[in-house]
């Protein structure tokens, strides 16, 4: 039984959190129907565990939660076939990527471009190097709140770091789009 107080805790920290919450879970799952189930599920699951939670980065244990909720999606998903389904809708890329402020329509269509292959191509990496990315680059979580969410050493999280950003980057010069820096 959740006490009222541990009830409270938890419906501040996930209405405070929802939208890194439902950003990390949309990456991950690549669907906006099964992060919104993912992050429902983690609310539940928070809600259950809230009387056990012994304090620290209230975040990253959230975070955690929802992280394991969706790893958890993709493992039923991974059973019944092989690839991570992944919406193609032509606006979800630029939904989930900051805006550029360009004054000129070629900048502003150039740079939705840019922003939606980067989506795509971040779509692409295995999930272990994209859960990075997106908890350090979008969400700005340090590196040792993304240590906590992940649960593993801040080492390890600076390794796919540069490795998740490394193969990025790869993708983006084989696609064409920017030049390989000189001496690689």
């Amino acid at each position: 039984m959740i006490s009222t107080g541990s009830r409270a805790v938890v419906d501040d920290l996930a209405l405070r959190h929802l939208d890194a919450a439902y950003n990390l879970g949309r990456w991950l799952l690549g669907s906006e129907q099964d992060a919104a189930d993912a992050v429902h599920d983690a609310y539940l699951r928070a809600a259950r565990a809230a009387d056990t939670y012994a304090g620290g980065n209230a975040r990253a244990w959230w975070l955690a939660i929802v992280r394991n909720c969706c790893l958890a999606r993709l493992a039923v998903r991974n059973k019944e076939k092989k690839n991570v389904a992944i919406d193609d809708h032509p606006l979800a890329a630029e939904h989930w990527m900051p805006r550029a402020e360009a004054e000129e329509i070629e900048e502003q269509v150039d740079s939705s471009r840019r922003r939606q292959l980067i989506a795509a191509l971040l779509r692409d990496l295995p999930v272990t190097f994209r859960e990075v990315l997106v908890l350090r680059e979008i969400e700005e979580l340090s590196y040792r709140e993304i240590a906590d969410v992940l649960e593993m050493p801040i080492g390890t999280v600076m390794s796919r770091l540069a490795r998740g950003r490394a193969l990025l980057q790869k993708a983006l010069t084989d696609n064409g789009t920017v030049e390989a820096p000189h001496g690689l």
